[in-house]
C-alpha cells in the first residue's frame, strides 16, 4: 500500500507541476476541470445524492456555473467580489466544524450540503485561473508546494509528538501538535518564497498570509473530513491508487487557493 501511494503520488506530482509551468492558462483551466468535476461526482455522494440522474445534473450544474463565470475572469471588481464571499464562506465553515465537534450524531440538511459544494468546487477554480493569469505559474506552485509543505509538517511533527487531538469527532488522527509542524513548515517555505519573489519589503505580510493560507488548508482538510464522517465513509472515492478519491488529495487547497490570492491581493496593496 505504501508503495503504491509514493508511485501515485509521484506520477501526480510530476503531471501537476508540469501543467502549471506549461499550460497556458486557457489550458490550464481545462486542466483544472478534469480534477473540479471529478470532485464535484465525489461530492454528489458526500451530499446525499443516491440517483445517477441527479448526481450528472449536479455535475453539470457545477460545469454550468464554471462556464459562465470563466469570460467574466478579466472582471476584477466581479470576480474580487466573489473571492471574498468565498472566504467569508470558509469563515463560516469554521463555526460549522466547531458544531459538528460538539454534536457528531447532527446530521445536515442535504441542500446545505450541496449548497457548500458550489463554495468547495467552483471557489478554488476561480482563484487558481486568477491567481495563474495576474501572478504567474510560479506563484500557484508555490502554493502548491506551501500545502505540501504543510501537510508533510503535520504528518511527520504528529507521528513523532503528537498527544493532543485537534478535532478527535471529525478526524481522530490530527494533533495540534501536527498544526505546530505545519506551521513550521510554512514558514520557513514562506521565508523562501518571499526572497524568491523579491518581496523584500513586505515579507512580513508575505509570511503572514502564508501562514494564514496553511491554517485555512487545515480547514478545508476537515471540512471534507466531516463530511466523510456524516456519510459513513473512509475515502470519497477511489480513482487514485492508494490514495481514494479526489478530494481527498485537493481538500486542502479548495480552502487555501482562495485565501491565498486575497491575501496576495491585500499584500500587492
Amino acid at each position: 500500500m505504501l508503495k503504491q501511494r509514493i508511485i501515485t503520488a509521484s506520477i501526480l506530482a510530476l503531471l501537476v507541476i508540469w501543467a502549471v509551468l506549461k499550460l497556458p492558462t486557457p489550458v490550464f483551466g481545462m486542466a483544472l476541470l478534469a480534477i473540479i468535476l471529478p470532485g464535484a461526482w465525489e461530492w454528489t455522494r458526500l451530499a446525499g445524492f443516491n440517483r445517477v440522474r441527479d448526481r450528472g445534473l449536479y455535475v453539470g450544474g457545477i460545469l454550468a456555473l464554471i462556464l459562465a463565470v470563466w469570460p467574466l475572469l478579466n472582471q476584477a471588481a466581479l470576480m474580487s467580489s466573489l473571492l471574498v464571499l468565498n472566504v467569508l464562506s470558509w469563515c463560516g465553515f469554521l463555526f460549522w466544524l466547531q458544531r459538528y465537534t460538539a454534536s457528531p450524531e447532527r446530521q445536515d440538511y442535504p441542500w446545505l450540503l450541496r449548497m457548500a459544494g458550489v463554495i468547495v468546487l467552483v471557489g478554488p477554480w476561480i482563484a487558481l485561473m486568477r491567481l495563474h493569469r495576474e501572478f504567474g505559474s510560479g506563484h500557484v506552485l508555490f502554493l502548491l508546494l506551501l500545502i505540501w509543505g504543510a501537510d508533510i509538517g503535520a504528518y511527520f511533527a504528529g507521528r513523532r509528538w503528537g498527544q493532543r487531538k485537534l478535532a478527535v469527532a471529525i478526524s481522530p488522527g490530527k494533533t495540534w501538535e501536527g498544526v505546530a509542524g505545519a506551521g513550521i513548515a510554512t514558514l520557513m517555505l514562506a521565508l523562501a518564497g518571499a526572497a524568491w519573489f523579491g518581496e523584500s519589503a513586505r515579507w512580513p505580510a508575505f509570511v503572514v498570509v502564508c501562514l494564514i493560507t496553511a491554517g485555512f488548508s487545515i480547514v478545508g482538510d476537515l471540512f471534507e473530513s466531516m463530511m466523510k464522517r456524516q456519510c459513513g465513509v473512509k475515502d470519497s472515492g477511489s480513482l487514485l491508487p492508494g490514495h481514494g478519491g479526489v478530494l481527498d488529495r485537493v481538500d486542502s487547497l479548495t480552502a487555501a487557493a482562495p485565501v491565498f490570492l486575497l491575501g496576495l491581493y491585500g499584500v500587492a496593496g
